[in-house]
């Protein structure tokens, strides 16, 4: 039987686990805390998220709800962008951020909660190429759950320290009372991944100069909002945004357990040091001047549903995501092969996309000459897309993130009257994603 450990127990580690066990791969999963559960208050998935998820076998069903763009605001109210350019990109163009020199740009409903299931890929939904959705943290986490079977193996509260990825010896990582030896180790834990740190010294962690910060605020407390407030929308004003979802519909609220609105939003400077319980306090008056539905938002906000995220990303792309290792091999997927800031919101997609390509890869791949074929084919399927959505990534976050009087008043007419051109390129080649042929 072909042996996986896989470290690390987020979305990249459960779909990872899952995907090789569908392929026929004994598993380790190990993770560091005490129990296993979802985090970060909700996930929008953009569509190439949704397309991975039915690629590995998961349907989300009525735990995900549509989450189509209702447009772009000034933080007083006016339309920036139209939803329906934010919907339906149409030409590869040029991205042109304020400052930037001219260049050409990579690429051009039911509300109640049912048990996920694992299900066959629908080969219709993928072609039609699905719209954005967003779920519960929770029920992302228990539908990655329900696809790792009987063949998975979860320790619990093993914190990996070291890793062997030299010789002629299997890769193994352990603790310092135990060592995990198998034909693959799959580095699942993270932007501050201890594998890659050893795997790939130079891609290190740094920071994209904001904050962000993410809530669910559930039903019995969600603000009533007006008719005119669109159920997904954002707004943009002097290096801060604000964006908002809901999940489910008030009126069906007793019949769920996690629906409610979902908000994020980000503010330049590194991470607050101040308690979560302060840090609303901040937001709601950073924020205070801002339209509907922000401030209501905010003020229904408790210090258990906020989540601070720092934004970072890695000072390069590691130059491989696979490593053979002996007779086996190591290889990077989600926030410990490349991190991506959250202006794309590309984190959980590209992990979920990460853990489709290992599954395919690794079906028939046995220890020898055949996983170190995998694990190259890895590299090159997946590096090239992650690089230059990483680019796009940093791009948006120049227009997103705009400050100063001057460069404000560029960029609000810049996407006032060349929206699909600004925007076009990164949600083109975010949805640009099939899983390769087995």
């Amino acid at each position: 039987m072909r042996r996986a450990v896989v470290v690390g127990a987020g979305v990249a580690g459960l779909a990872s686990a899952g995907a090789l066990a569908r392929a026929g791969w004994q598993v380790t999963l190990l993770e560091r805390g005490d129990r296993l559960r979802g985090s970060g208050a909700a996930q929008i998935l953009a569509s190439n998220g949704v397309t991975a998820l039915h690629a590995l076998g998961l349907e989300p069903g009525d735990l995900a709800f549509p989450a189509a763009s209702g447009g772009i605001r000034r933080p007083d109210g006016r339309v920036l962008v139209d939803p329906a350019l934010v919907r339906s990109p149409t030409v590869r163009a040029e991205v042109r951020a304020p400052g930037d020199q001219p260049g050409v740009a990579d690429g051009a409903d039911t509300p109640t909660r049912a048990v996920p299931t694992v299900v066959d890929p629908p080969a219709a939904a993928l072609a039609a190429g699905p719209e954005q959705q967003v779920l519960h943290a929770g029920d992302l986490h228990d539908l990655l759950m329900s696809g790792l079977g009987n063949q998975v193996d979860i320790r619990m509260g093993v914190r990996v320290t070291t890793v062997s990825a030299a010789g002629s010896d299997l890769p193994s990582v352990g603790t310092d009372r135990q060592t995990f030896r198998a034909d693959l180790v799959v580095a699942a834990d993270g932007a501050d991944s201890v594998i890659r740190r050893r795997l790939a010294p130079s891609a290190r962690v740094a920071t994209a100069g904001y904050t962000a910060w993410r809530a669910l605020v559930p039903w019995h407390r969600a603000p009533r909002l007006s008719e005119a407030v669109p159920p997904v929308g954002e707004l943009l004003g002097a290096g801060m945004r604000f964006g908002s979802a809901t999940l489910g519909e008030r009126w069906r609220a007793g019949e769920q357990t996690r629906g409610g609105v979902y908000w994020y939003a980000t503010a330049p400077g590194a991470p607050r040091p101040e308690p979560v319980a302060v840090q609303v306090g901040l937001l709601r008056r950073w924020f205070a001047a801002w339209r509907t539905p922000v401030a209501e938002l905010l003020e229904a906000t408790q210090a258990d549903d906020l989540v601070p995220q720092p934004a970072v990303h890695l000072s390069e792309v590691p130059d491989r995501f696979g490593f053979r290792v002996g007779g086996g091999a190591v290889v990077l997927v989600g926030d410990a092969g490349h991190v991506i800031t959250p202006s794309l919101t590309q984190g959980a997609c590209l992990a979920l996309e990460d853990a489709a390509v290992l599954g395919v890869l690794m079906r028939a791949a046995v220890p020898g000459q055949g996983i170190a074929t995998a694990v190259e084919e890895f590299t090159r399927l997946r590096r090239e897309r992650v690089a230059r959505l990483d680019r796009l990534a940093h791009r948006l976050d120049r227009v997103v993130q705009a400050q100063g009087r001057l460069t404000i008043a560029a960029r609000d007419a810049l996407l006032s009257r060349f929206a699909s051109r600004v925007l076009d390129p990164a949600i083109v080649a975010a949805r640009d994603w099939t899983l390769p042929s087995p």
